[in-house]
């Protein structure tokens, strides 16, 4: 129930896999919804706070994520996917694995580029360890816009691939990410 299986997710790989996906839709929201706020807005300053916040505490979600995988067997690809596919499918969520750590890295290098830490809702804080680049806070930030496009697209995409995958081939691939036990063929 809660560890994966050769079958299907387990419940912790599930939730962390939504929670992430979750939490990526809402911070793109954010951020594209808080770089027009104007000074006067009353959300001009605790936008970017909630932004940083919670993009740092997913970033620990994240190795979360990945140290529950190193631990659990993922389970094996559905038996009519081709070769291809499921060499896609591997491609897909390394990629998707590397976008999310280059985001939170460049916007980890725009909230610290004056040297400041970046406080995550006054529980800790990050310190910044490399700042004073030449226009650091301008080049990370498009930097982060593109990269964030980029990650948003790439999930779209792998979301269309799971619902190919149930509602055209009618496997099980989308059923195990939601937690079910598919039956056995």
């Amino acid at each position: 129930m809660w560890r994966n299986t050769e079958e299907t997710y387990g419940l912790i790989a599930v939730l962390l896999h939504w929670l992430i996906a979750v939490v990526v839709v809402g911070l793109f929201a954010l951020g594209l919804w808080m770089v027009d706020l104007t000074y006067y807005d009353t959300w001009y300053r605790r936008a970017p706070e909630l932004h940083k916040g919670v993009g740092v505490l997913l970033l620990l979600t994240l190795l979360l994520r990945l140290g529950w995988r190193l631990i659990n067997p993922v389970p094996r690809p559905e038996p009519d996917q081709s070769l291809i596919e499921q060499r896609l499918a591997r491609l897909m969520h390394g990629l998707l694995y590397l976008l999310l750590f280059l985001v939170m890295t460049s916007g980890y290098l725009i909230s610290t580029a004056d040297g400041r830490a970046l406080d995550v809702f006054g529980l800790f804080s990050v310190p910044a360890t490399l700042t004073g680049l030449p226009n650091q806070a301008d080049l990370a930030g498009e930097v982060h816009l593109v990269l964030a496009i980029a990650l948003v697209t790439l999930a779209a995409i792998h979301a269309l691939a799971a619902l190919k995958h149930h509602f055209i081939d009618r496997d099980a691939t989308l059923l195990r990410m939601l937690g079910h036990r598919p039956a056995r063929r």
